[in-house]
């Protein structure tokens, strides 16, 4: 190994001539370049090198690191940075376990769409493959959860890998990336020569297509055609910042808009052409139009299948455009009538410039009247005010004590629950969507807080979920993040324990969490975060408000109903119109019947197979 010279002063790097520097001192400049401010991640042995020079890069002012106290941990907060600010989001992790730690939070990523730039450690190259102390081939293990990957077996090549991973993880569809640094390479000295950002471009790399002409045109002409419109809006349409363009689009042609969770904030949803979130705990009235609808717009969304229900029954009567960045979800799982590859922003703009001056001519009256009757018969649950606070009480409360939050989640009812019930900004919404990884919401806080220091940060937690990455305590405690963590407290996996009674005739199998759960408010102060317990309705607002001024770090456990369940539900194998926990209405009711192939019986339920003679529908 050579001896390690000292790292050039910050004055140096910007010569044009190159400095004699170590691997671990290029990856910190190639960073700064690419205007990283903030790290989180977690050091051990095999990236000590590089937590060296990090030392070094913190002291010139250059980025600042922040400690967590897991990796995953780590992943998921950058993963929540990034979805806040649009910028990539930076962990570093060792290797062996410290990498393997890091798979959860990669896969969050992937499946959300999230651009991520993960730096394992590795063990010398010289052991790579000798079954090393702590190696693991972290390559191979993610290679199906990243857009692409690279091990750095020559420290000359950092400055093009750094400029090539942020350029992949932030264009087209986004995603995360992996570089994985042996620690030999981080010691390495040799002429460090450095690339700008934007300035090397991968071989094979291409741009997403800019929106074929002839399909906006045959887009525009199907929705000028259409009288009863959905406008269904994605993830793509918050990663592309087309929340302007989903607006205008909407209002100019009177179309109503439903969004995936993926989507919440990328319209209004207080405005009256929402319809709130579809699917599976969707709205009633979201789903019935999807139901209705005689044409369906797919805005960056990819057809997942807990917004479609049963595939056959979603938007049966549709016509479909549909509008993705990324070519290989088109026709996926729905073969659209008219297919728009690109940017999602760049679309929804050819689509309003070819139809500048037009408006709706009063073509969706009769449609927006229908919904708007929908949505008076079957609003959201409203909770009883009797016995225990109600979870949706505590959502309902947050709602107007701080409409203006960045909200988080853990997964499960209170996720679903606070979806259906708050009403966000662009990317004041932050959430495990595709993956539902329990455990996601507080990390993913203390991410978005270091983002946006003066911002006001709300986790919105389960008590099973909060306990999967509860150590993240200290570090809120450590940097003061003034997080509030709100945790609705029924004992339960909640979720799980409403499938089981729902599904499998209330056997409670392993979901129980009363035995051996911690006390929360003591705990909390045990980090040195300021606890709460609420267990009283009447003290509910007061308690949450002064919880919610504290200026540092709170955890709020709120007692709630143990059996309450999420409602609407579409059941597992129906279609999105057969909810249930809905008042009935049967003037107002729409076709759901279907009928067996086998026999022609036909019926009305949620049935996965036939009453009649037994097969499967």
């Amino acid at each position: 190994m050579a001896s390690q010279a000292a790292s050039p002063e910050p004055a140096q790097r910007h010569s044009a001539e190159s400095q004699r520097v170590s691997g671990g001192y290029a990856l910190m400049d190639a960073l700064h370049r690419h205007g990283v401010e903030h790290i989180f991640g977690y050091p051990g042995g095999a990236i000590l090198p590089i937590y060296d020079e990090l030392h070094k890069a913190e002291s010139r002012g250059w980025m600042k690191h922040i400690l967590v106290r897991h990796e995953q941990g780590g992943t998921h907060a950058a993963d929540a940075y990034a979805r806040a600010t649009g910028k990539v989001g930076v962990c570093f992790g060792t290797s062996g376990p410290g990498a393997t730690n890091l798979v959860t939070g990669i896969a969050t990523a992937h499946m959300d769409s999230v651009p991520m730039v993960v730096i394992t450690g590795q063990v010398p190259r010289a052991a790579i493959g000798t079954d090393a102390f702590q190696e693991t081939d972290i390559f191979g293990i993610t290679l199906p959860i990243v857009k692409h990957s690279w091990v750095v077996r020559d420290p000359r090549d950092i400055g093009r890998i750094v400029a090539e991973a942020f350029l992949i993880a932030a264009s087209g569809r986004p995603g995360p990336v992996l570089i994985d640094v042996p620690k030999d390479v981080g010691t390495e000295q040799f002429d460090y020569v450095p690339v700008e950002p934007g300035s090397t471009v991968p071989a094979g790399f291409r741009l997403p297509p800019q929106a074929n002409p002839e399909r906006i045109r045959q887009a525009l002409e199907l929705i000028r055609q259409a009288r009863r419109p959905l406008l269904y809006v994605g993830g793509g349409a918050i990663s592309s910042n087309a929340h302007a363009q989903v607006h205008r689009l909407a209002e100019r042609f009177r179309l109503p808009v439903t969004t995936t969770l993926m989507g919440k904030g990328a319209f209004d949803e207080t405005h009256s052409l929402a319809v709130g979130m579809l699917g599976m705990h969707g709205t009633a009235y979201a789903n019935f139009a999807v139901t209705e609808c005689d044409l369906l717009i797919a805005t960056g969304a990819r057809f997942d299948d807990r917004v479609t229900g049963r595939l056959d029954g979603f938007a049966p009567r549709a016509q479909v455009i549909h509008i993705d960045i990324d070519a290989a979800e088109v026709g996926k799982t729905r073969v659209p009538d008219v297919a728009v590859v690109a940017d999602v922003r760049q679309a929804l703009d050819a689509l309003l410039a070819g139809s500048e001056g037009e408006d709706s001519q009063g073509r969706t009256d009769a449609w927006l009247d229908r919904i708007s009757s929908w949505k008076r018969h079957y609003p959201l649950m409203t909770p009883s005010p009797e016995g225990e606070i109600a979870p949706q009480e505590v959502v309902i409360a947050l709602q107007e004590l701080a409409p203006q939050a960045y909200i988080t989640t853990d997964v499960g009812q209170h996720q679903m629950w606070a979806a259906q019930y708050l009403h966000n900004a662009p990317r004041h919404w932050i959430s495990s969507a595709g993956l539902g990884t329990m455990g996601y919401g507080m990390p993913a806080a203390m991410g978005v807080q270091t983002a946006f220091p003066d911002a006001q940060v709300i986790c919105v937690a389960g008590d099973a979920s909060i306990l999967m990455n509860i150590q993240e305590l200290g570090t809120l405690a450590q940097y003061d993040l003034p997080v509030k963590v709100v945790v609705l407290n029924n004992g339960w996996q909640g979720m799980v324990r409403q499938w089981q009674e729902s599904f499998y005739e209330e056997r409670y199998s392993a979901s129980e969490m009363t035995g051996g759960m911690p006390n929360f408010e003591a705990l909390a102060e045990a980090f040195g975060v300021r606890g709460v317990l609420i267990t009283e309705r009447a003290t509910l607002r007061q308690q949450l408000r002064e919880a919610l001024d504290h200026p540092g770090p709170a955890f709020i456990d709120v007692k709630v109903r143990r059996n309450e369940n999420c409602y609407p539900m579409v059941p597992p194998g129906a279609s999105n119109a057969q909810m249930v926990g809905l008042p009935t209405h049967p003037e107002l009711a729409i076709d759901t019947t279907r009928q067996c192939n086998s026999c022609g019986t036909s019926t009305a339920s949620a049935h996965l197979f036939c009453p009649s003679c037994g097969a499967k529908l």
